[in-house]
């Protein structure tokens, strides 16, 4: 009878062994198994925080080398002092291509600005300076404001810039001239502005003595004795 009972007791003793090995074996597998989850969910809060670090690098990237003008908004300026003021070449042979560029430019005023644009539905700087020579005395300019840059001979000083000189500005991070006008007299000059459209502005405003580059005369254009003095 002891014996039965002895046998019993390792028999039920060897069932808890069982039971607990197994019991153990299932809480060990589910703790392994959770591990991964913990580890994938760590990596993609890695991923995750690393895209975010990504596209804040990209949109610094993209800030730092953007090229499109900033140019400022500034009040309109009223030329019709400078317009009264060549009312004394009209009796001049000299007269004649001198107002036909002003009154072309009074024709593009307030034609909104537009990148690539070279019409009066929309226009750019380096468009605009190049329609009015184009239109005025079929002198043909070069596409860009760094082309443009290159044309003629320089004029370093703004007390000697002259009617129909072009001046250039350095208003974009990635490309120098960034910006172009046709001078006017009377330190104003008409450019197509990128927040104002086609405009009359100051070299003597801040923003622009500052950006001031320099001028070029297109000699074609007093060549012609068109713009004399």
């Amino acid at each position: 009878m002891r014996i039965i009972n002895y046998l019993i007791l390792l028999l039920i003793l060897a069932a808890g062994v069982v039971i607990y090995s197994g019991c153990s074996a299932s809480s060990n597998s589910v703790r392994y198994n959770e591990k991964p989850d913990k580890e994938e969910k760590k990596s993609s809060a890695v991923r995750f925080t690393s895209e975010d670090e990504n596209k804040k690098n990209n949109n610094n990237t993209s800030t730092d080398n953007l090229d499109s003008e900033d140019l400022p908004v500034e009040k309109s300026i009223d030329i019709s002092p400078l317009l009264n003021k060549n009312n004394s070449f009209k009796n001049s042979e000299f007269s004649t291509v001198k107002e036909k560029m002003l009154m072309e430019i009074i024709k593009y005023l307030n034609t909104p600005y537009k990148f690539g644009g070279n019409s009066k539905n929309g226009i750019d700087c380096s468009a605009f300076t190049q329609k009015v020579y184009s239109d005025c005395v079929s002198i043909s300019l070069l596409r860009t404001a760094q082309d443009q840059y290159n044309e003629g001979t320089p004029v370093q000083d703004v007390d000697e810039l002259e009617f129909g000189d072009l001046v250039f500005f350095d208003t974009r991070r990635n490309v120098k001239p960034g910006h172009v006008g046709i001078y006017l007299g009377d330190n104003l000059f008409a450019h197509a502005s990128s927040s104002q459209g086609v405009t009359v502005s100051s070299l003597t405003s801040e923003y622009y003595s500052k950006r001031f580059m320099g001028g070029r005369r297109i000699e074609e254009l007093y060549g012609s004795n068109s713009l004399s003095k």
